[in-house]
């Protein structure tokens, strides 16, 4: 039987492993299902022990800075905001984990000198690895394939740092600061990527959600200039320190218009491929001898509102859809809600764990 690195390394080189590899997407359940999965196991272990995921993720800790922010706001700040290290401020949301971000930093700013004067926050910071290499080795050595997390790569802390409607208008009205913006997270994302690398992570995970369900948040022209050549630096970044590294790309939405970029990004694993808004068997058609998959399970239709027979069904169907050959780590499309029942969630593991080439 094949250990779980094996199982994941063998499908994403377009094997078939034994089984379908899987997970639970970012971190598994919202808080009221974390609380159902403790009521239900009586464990308190992490889902991704308990119900022994194929992968494990790794990211830096946490910074030492203690920037004040306040410097950017001339706004009352009311007393349920949290900033986040990048000086992002945001409330509570009407539901679950959801959050509003009502507080951009970079906001105000009126030139691109003004944005590259704008304390950053110091995530690529050596002591900020610290440990991690231990840890990576200790995953491998006991199975499992390893994830290094760098999500919100470039366009989603952009936008959380300008403002959304701003840093749209941005792209087609205040151009140099846009750059200004993408560029510098450029510089700390292809030194996060290298940091990584080096340490032997399995698979950089990348994303940013640029679509909707009706398709791109903008022009692929727009998508080129400001995002694309970044998003190929990370990644010829990585693989210069790891020629081997495997390249995962996250966007939700309808993705169609834009797995061409992507690809030419140097990505390998699309993700989630969300069944939604996407064609999955005309995506497998169109790049299935080109990307491996990564998700597949939809968590707005199949896994809160299905059966537990129809989570079986899905799990099988998308084995056939984008698992022909073998380049498929199944899993759901994203964080699971707490309107998913638990029969579903043990439905969607029993069935994969069944699930053999």
């Amino acid at each position: 039987m094949m250990t779980a690195r094996e199982r994941v390394l063998k499908a994403l080189h377009f094997e078939k492993p034994d089984r379908m590899p899987f997970e639970i997407s970012w971190g598994a359940f919202t808080p009221s299902l974390m609380k159902v999965y403790q009521e239900q196991t009586g464990s308190d272990l992490d889902p991704a022990d308990y119900f022994d995921f194929d992968t494990r993720s790794v990211a830096p800790g946490p910074t030492r800075k203690n920037t004040d922010f306040s410097k950017y706001y001339s706004c009352p700040i009311p007393e349920n905001a949290t900033f986040n290290e990048w000086g992002i401020g945001f409330v509570p949301g009407s539901t679950e984990h959801f959050v509003e971000f009502k507080f951009h930093p970079l906001s105000f700013c009126t030139t691109a000198e003004e944005v590259k004067a704008f304390e950053w926050p110091d995530i690529d910071a050596d002591y900020r690895y610290e440990g991690l290499k231990e840890q990576i080795e200790a995953y491998k050595k006991a199975g499992y394939a390893v994830t290094g997390d760098m999500v919100c790569t470039i366009f989603e802390t952009a936008w959380q740092l300008r403002g959304l409607e701003t840093f749209l208008m941005d792209m087609y009205e205040e151009e140099e600061i846009a750059e200004a913006i993408c560029e510098k997270l450029c510089e700390l994302r292809i030194n996060q990527a290298k940091k990584l690398a080096g340490l032997g992570v399995d698979i950089l995970r990348l994303g940013d959600d640029v679509a909707t369900q009706n398709g791109p948040l903008m022009s692929r022209e727009h998508y080129g200039r400001f995002f694309k050549k970044y998003m190929k630096q990370i990644i010829d970044a990585a693989r210069e320190v790891n020629p081997d590294i495997l390249i995962f790309r996250h966007c939700d939405g309808n993705v169609m218009d834009l797995i061409d970029d992507f690809i030419e990004e140097g990505i390998d694993i699309l993700n989630p491929v969300q069944p939604e808004c996407n064609d999955l068997a005309l995506i497998y058609e169109k790049y299935g001898d080109r990307l491996a998959f990564w998700g597949g399970i939809g968590t707005q239709s199949t896994m809160p509102f299905g059966s537990s027979s129809d989570v079986e069904k899905a799990v099988l169907e998308v084995q056939k859809l984008l698992g022909g050959r073998g380049a498929l780590v199944i899993a759901p499309s994203h964080i699971l809600e707490p309107e998913v029942p638990w029969e579903n969630v043990t439905a969607f593991v029993e069935t994969v764990k069944k699930s053999f080439y």
